[in-house]
């Protein structure tokens, strides 16, 4: 079913380039962050190291030239090092259940704050969770209403 979601994203996201012109955080993104729709937890964890990511490449871009393959290779770097970082970030006994926000997949953060940087912040959001969504539902419509992913 994971395979089913990332590659529906694919086709998801490669229709909303074409038609909307905005990407959706990156080809697979939306894929990885419908599987993970009922952890909204994880999601904000992605959202905060993107934009953390994001926030150390501004400061870098300050100082060197950073475009194309260089500045996508920077954020998944980037992304990949606050990400793992966040995997050990746990705030324990809050309220009755321990407290992690960690990011999903080492790579996404960093597809996400090149995208962030490429065509700004809301609309890699936006069209990101747009596109996730309707992965969801075209993953609710084939398996019949009942989603289970084995990650």
């Amino acid at each position: 079913m994971v395979e089913a979601a990332v590659g529906i994203g694919v086709i998801i996201s490669l229709i909303f380039a074409e038609l909307l012109g905005a990407s959706a955080g990156g080809i697979v993104v939306p894929g990885y962050i419908a599987i993970y729709l009922d952890k909204p937890l994880q999601i904000i964890g992605t959202l905060l190291v993107s934009l953390v990511t994001w926030l150390i490449i501004r400061i870098i871009s300050q100082f060197t030239l950073l475009f194309g393959r260089r500045r996508m290779v920077l954020a998944i770097l980037i992304g990949f090092i606050v990400g793992w970082a966040s995997r050990h970030l746990i705030f324990h006994n809050i309220s009755i259940y321990d407290l992690q926000m960690q990011s999903i997949g080492y790579i996404v953060p960093g597809l996400i704050a090149n995208w962030m940087e490429r065509q700004g912040v809301i609309r890699t959001i936006s069209t990101m969770i747009i596109a996730a969504v309707f992965v969801r539902l075209v993953i609710m419509l084939i398996s019949g209403g009942e989603v289970v992913f084995h990650v």
